[in-house]
């Protein structure tokens, strides 16, 4: 019983770390409205060529989708992607045998208990377990005044199959689009 618990729990935590976070926010006084064209200022750098293509064609493809036009230059938005990875850490202990410390079979265990080590003690073992996370920031400049008017956020867990990494790409970026421009009803 304890095992499957075990097994439910650890299962649970890699679902958590592989969620995607989105974040969006913007300038109030931005006049989304007046916009109709964008061009790319900045793309990616630092991953992939391919990657970069994958992140350039999803944000394509949500502007697209809102009506706007892509230019060669000098288009009402100018538009920046960045990313960013790091590595994260977890731990992971486990504990067994007939007592976890404390009260067990032979008296209290516990530092100065009274029971002392009699060969029936537990054991433990503890796991490390690294990933990177991945961060896409998409920034965009009103052209004219030179103001940032708009910035989508996505971080998650980056994957290594490109499948898995291209998927979530999709789904971060289409989930940061969902309710662009402000003032828009979200997606269903």
């Amino acid at each position: 019983m304890i095992r499957i618990l075990v097994t439910f729990i650890l299962a649970l935590g890699l679902l958590a770390c592989s969620t995607i976070s989105v974040y969006t926010d913007y300038n109030p006084a931005a006049q989304f409205s007046t916009y109709r064209t964008y061009s790319w200022d900045e793309k990616p750098e630092g991953i992939s060529p391919l990657m970069t293509q994958r992140i350039v064609d999803a944000v394509d493809a949500q502007l697209r989708a809102k009506g706007w036009t892509q230019v060669a230059a000098d288009g009402d938005v100018a538009v920046a992607a960045h990313v960013d990875s790091h590595r994260e850490y977890e731990m992971d202990a486990f504990y067994g045998g007939p007592y976890w410390g404390g009260w067990g079979w032979s008296g209290w265990s516990g530092w100065g208990g009274w029971g002392g080590w009699d060969g029936w003690g537990g054991y433990g073992s503890t796991r490390v377990r690294s990933y990177t996370v991945g961060t896409l920031a998409v920034d965009m400049f009103d052209t004219r005044t030179r103001q940032a008017i708009w910035r989508g956020i996505a971080e998650g867990t980056v994957k290594r199959d490109p499948a898995a990494a291209t998927a979530d790409i999709q789904t971060a970026v289409t989930r940061m689009f969902a309710a662009f421009p402000p003032g828009s009803a979200p997606a269903p």
